[in-house]
């Protein structure tokens, strides 16, 4: 699947907003506010649940990594996800 297709997919599903459970969450982290090289996506089954975690890194800027792109698609699909939220901006590597 190609990169615009797959971040046209996932905006489409956070676009949605809360729908209910399961949840997946997107947040992106890097060095710069312009790059990302690392993704973490937290999913949750029920409201109360601890949140499961999987990050992903990238040598170049995640938000362009087709590869990327289409796992956390394909993460979004198998989980069933009802919500799909993603954190504004990209938050600094500490």
């Amino acid at each position: 699947m190609n990169l615009d297709k797959s971040t046209k997919r996932i905006a489409k599903r956070v676009k949605k907003g809360f729908q209910g459970y399961p949840q997946i969450t997107i947040t992106y982290f890097g060095e710069t506010a312009e790059c990302a090289s690392e993704v973490v996506v937290a999913f949750i089954s029920e409201e109360g649940a601890l949140a499961q975690e999987q990050t992903f890194c990238s040598k170049g800027d995640a938000k362009k990594d087709e590869t990327i792109q289409t796992t956390l698609l394909k993460v979004i699909e198998r989980a069933d996800a009802k919500t799909v939220l993603e954190t504004d901006g990209i938050l600094r590597i500490k």
